[in-house]
């Protein structure tokens, strides 16, 4: 039994398959419509009895966001919206009202990368992860939370034992999960616009967003991208240039076996990382190996006391779709809609019957900050130029001065609040917002004409006319 185990952590697609039938616990959904921990302390501690193991546990691997916000004397809410298509999206919200803070009136949302969710934001702990960072400094916290990962996996009609539930990849959450959350922040905030900040697939999900939907650019004071995705021609990590060119094969199969979700969260997952990933454990290395081998090697900043923490809430699971998504930018080079050839022009029209369509950067109009590292396995600083060379609006590309920085490290990293963070909120959301009440404060008239010169409201750029070219 331990030696499947151990094989599960250097091979996470065959822990994936062994964990179903044992120890996945997540409840049939017609049972409950919406969970708020989907795996509770009681269920992660049978999987240790059974297995005759230390019922020793570290408290943060189980507990979830909101329980975890509140362990560390923050105050928290859960609000819960609704997309187009019916999916039922969880946020959490850390209110500025922490005894101590004075409120600033602003609002910060806060968006994943892939496999992850709303607990990226918290898990390096008070003082250090960027949402209490960020509380601590006045701000509203909203923290979203894509379809399909552990807090979001309800619908209004579909089950998330159904394929069709995971028949969307991140186009969907750009153009319908974002939108949603936003609309929703700013309708109970009552604020006109906020910042927002990504990690990873938050970067390329406000991408499409204000790329597909031109009018959200407008209720952006400025983005900033931690870690940005758009193009991945030159993304480093050996395993995913190894799954873009395998891209048919593992699709194929998985539609065969009806295996839409990847990486689900489960008790097995939580169990391997504390037992087997804590710190002082001979197979901790391997834990660390397999996550560096994706997202860049850097043992200097990795935390290793949070390993088990951050295994307890991630993967937190997303659509195959989203997986297949990525390949095909890595293979193409381009930033492009999902490519459903050979039927793109049933999708598209018959102006795209082989390739899909790009998205039009230039009508990205709200500031956008690009922060980079030379280490980041998959944001590649020469892909982060190209990105930069065709946003409608990119206002600065930061260079995290670290040259070890990889993918993870602006959520995980020992020292991301003093090499991010503090210059996020000093200098980026500082200026970005003297910059938004300098607009606001013309009259309508002149407030219109700013807007059309600087391209917020201008949607007239064809998409056929944009050049999706390497450079």
């Amino acid at each position: 039994m331990k030696l499947l185990l151990l094989l599960c952590l250097s091979v996470p697609s065959f822990c994936y398959g062994f964990s179903i039938p044992f120890f996945n616990s997540q409840k049939d959904p017609s049972d409950e419509y919406l969970h708020s921990m989907p795996y509770t302390k009681e269920e992660i501690l049978e999987v240790r009895r059974k297995l005759n193991l230390s019922l020793v546990s570290d408290p943060d691997e189980y507990l979830s966001v909101p329980q975890l916000i509140t362990k560390y004397g923050y105050p928290v809410e859960e609000h819960f919206t609704k997309t187009s298509d019916g999916y039922i999206l969880r946020m959490h919200r850390i209110p500025p009202t922490k005894p101590g803070v004075t409120p600033n009136g602003e609002v910060v949302f806060l968006m994943h990368g892939l496999l992850m969710s709303s607990a990226d934001w918290i898990i390096l702990g008070p003082e250090k992860a960027l949402a209490y960072y960020l509380a601590d400094q006045g701000f509203d916290v909203w923290m979203g939370n894509a379809r399909g990962n552990t807090y979001s996996r309800n619908h209004t009609r579909l089950k998330p034992h159904k394929s069709k539930f995971w028949k969307f990849s991140w186009h969907e959450i750009g153009t319908k999960d974002v939108p949603a959350m936003i609309d929703y922040t700013l309708k109970v905030t009552k604020k006109k616009a906020l910042f927002h900040v990504g990690h990873s697939q938050g970067t390329t999900s406000f991408y499409v967003m204000c790329s597909e939907l031109p009018k959200y650019n407008k209720k952006i004071i400025a983005h900033v991208s931690l870690a940005p995705i758009a193009f991945m021609k030159h993304a480093f990590s050996p395993i995913v240039r190894f799954a873009s060119q395998l891209l048919v094969v593992p699709k194929t199969l998985l539609s065969i076996f009806g295996m839409n979700e990847i990486l689900p969260h489960s008790a097995l997952l939580t169990f391997l990382g504390n037992h087997f990933c804590a710190e002082g454990e001979k197979t901790e290395f391997m834990c660390r190996d397999v996550l560096f081998a994706v997202t860049g090697f850097d043992r200097a900043e990795f935390n290793d006391t949070l390993l088990p923490t951050f295994l307890g809430h991630t993967p937190a699971g997303s659509s195959a779709r989203q997986f297949y998504h990525y390949a095909q930018l890595v293979k193409s080079g381009k930033f492009r809609q999902y490519d459903h050839f050979p039927f793109n022009s049933l999708h598209y029209g018959p102006l795209h019957p082989i390739n899909p369509p790009s998205y039009n950067l230039k009508k990205v109009k709200a500031p956008v900050y690009l922060f980079y590292s030379n280490n980041d396995w998959l944001s590649h600083p020469k892909d982060v130029d190209n990105l930069c060379s065709k946003l409608g609006n990119c206002k600065s590309k930061t260079l995290v001065a670290e040259n070890r920085f990889n993918h993870l490290d602006y959520v995980l990293g020992k020292h991301a609040k003093e090499r991010i963070y503090t210059e996020v909120t000093e200098q980026v959301l500082e200026n970005s917002l003297k910059e938004w009440r300098l607009r606001n404060s013309l009259t309508a008239e002149d407030e219109d004409d700013v807007l059309l010169e600087d391209g917020f409201d201008d949607d007239s750029a064809s998409d056929e006319e944009y050049e999706d070219q390497d450079e």
